[in-house]
């Protein structure tokens, strides 16, 4: 048997050495964020891939019958291009606000945010990771949504990169306020409904155009993250887009999705100290 020098002993008190004062064990340095922010996403898209094909599936299908149903109604011109574009950002609120409340409201319930406490790993790491994981899965819907709609309703495709900003800025915004959602709910349940609310008011304030809307809506519509996602996508769709617009609309859609982000990683914070 190895005899452990006086001196490691000593050095290796409570109080003294590497030791903290309360006599507990040495916790192992935090991971830095970038790193710990990777590996939370890979283990979340690991486990979330089951499901892939069934999310896309469902988000995708609402979104292009949702077009289909309005193809009737809307002919074309401004109301068309707020059709599409709130019917591809419909995906990402589908996943981003939905299904990633009801991942943190259920990851609360059933003591997840314990095993994650318990790992070096900053809080915003794991908001992010999650939400960024999540929000992984709208792409190919995303994509399938604007193409499809821009067939349907005969739209000019010359501009379909914006949604290179687009996804990105909204998802974080929403996945942010999705987050944050299913954080601070008291119960699963309410989270699930809380998530189902907010995925219906991006359908009702992001699909259907805002010119046909009493103006106490237009204000509501103000208040909704993914608007200024939609708009910046709707406006791509003009033979000659107004790109300060359209870069104001997804500055307030960034400032908005790091305003989110940092309430859920608050909320985060406060469920995981309970």
């Amino acid at each position: 048997m190895s005899v452990v020098p006086a001196q490691a002993v000593a050095g290796a008190a409570p109080g003294t050495g590497g030791w903290p004062e309360d006599g507990s064990a040495p916790l192992a340095p935090r991971a830095r964020f970038v790193p710990a922010l990777g590996a939370v996403y890979r283990a979340q898209l690991s486990r979330a891939r089951v499901a892939r094909i069934p999310l896309l599936f469902v988000a995708t299908f609402q979104s292009v019958g949702i077009m289909v149903l309005l193809r009737g109604v809307v002919d074309g011109g401004e109301p068309a291009r707020s059709v599409v574009s709130g019917s591809s950002v419909l995906v990402v609120a589908f996943v981003a606000l939905n299904l990633l409340a009801q991942y943190f409201g259920q990851l609360r319930a059933g003591g997840g945010l314990d095993h994650y406490a318990t790992l070096p790993v900053p809080p915003a790491a794991v908001v992010l990771g999650a939400a960024t994981a999540y929000a992984s899965f709208t792409v190919p819907g995303t994509l399938v949504t604007a193409v499809t709609g821009c067939l349907l309703f005969q739209l000019p495709m010359a501009h379909l990169w914006v949604l290179a900003a687009v996804l990105p800025l909204a998802g974080a915004a929403l996945a942010g306020l999705g987050a944050a959602l299913g954080l601070l709910a008291p119960r699963p349940e309410l989270a699930t409904l809380c998530g189902q609310l907010g995925m219906s008011a991006a359908l009702l304030l992001g699909v259907l155009p805002a010119g046909r809307m009493p103006e106490v809506i237009g204000w509501a519509r103000d208040l909704l993250p993914s608007t200024y996602g939609v708009e910046a996508l709707a406006r791509s769709f003009d033979p000659h887009p107004d790109w300060a617009a359209v870069a104001a609309d997804l500055g307030v859609c960034a400032a908005v999705g790091v305003l989110s982000l940092a309430v859920a990683t608050w909320a985060y914070r406060r469920a995981a100290a309970r």
